[in-house]
């Protein structure tokens, strides 16, 4: 019994091209955008906010938090601290002209970060350099690690 083996096509696959795009939602705003010209696409954005990349380390005697806002204004951002609740918003705005290629977000980011009890709200510091908005919450005295010395 022989079995017939599938002819083998002589033409080459496609290669597999991943997308570049960042967000798939930026790449539906942007076919829009070129559809229907960028008021749609500017609605878009004002309506979704976005958090943005943001670390938040702890140390001895503070949390620090610190988030990328490349290109926004010290006036566009608001902090505020409620109880033990961290909330930093603001905007990034649009700037004009005609792109070719736009991936980088425009519009209000939302950031909220609920900290351990026992924290100082009296001594919060926050500093933007270079893009990266710093904030450093300060714990309670009471909340701060000590180290012990061993007595014999």
């Amino acid at each position: 019994m022989s079995q017939v083996m599938p002819e083998r096509s002589s033409r080459t696959p496609d290669r597999f091209q991943p997308s570049t795009d960042i967000d798939p939602l930026d790449r539906v705003r942007s076919l829009i955008d070129q559809t229907l010209g960028g008021e749609i696409a500017s609605m878009l954005t004002e309506v979704r906010a976005f958090t943005p990349p943001v670390d938040i380390e702890e140390t001895d005697d503070a949390y620090v938090v610190e988030a990328d806002l490349p290109g926004v204004q010290r006036e566009d951002i608001d902090i505020e601290l409620e109880g033990n609740e961290l909330l930093v918003s603001g905007e990034v705005k649009q700037r004009d002209g005609r792109f070719r290629r736009r991936t980088r977000r425009v519009g209000r980011f939302e950031l909220r970060v609920v900290l351990p009890h026992g924290v100082d709200s009296s001594g919060v510091d926050a500093k933007l350099d270079h893009g990266v908005l710093t904030v450093r919450v300060p714990k309670a005295e009471k909340a701060q690690r000590r180290k012990i010395d061993v007595k014999s």
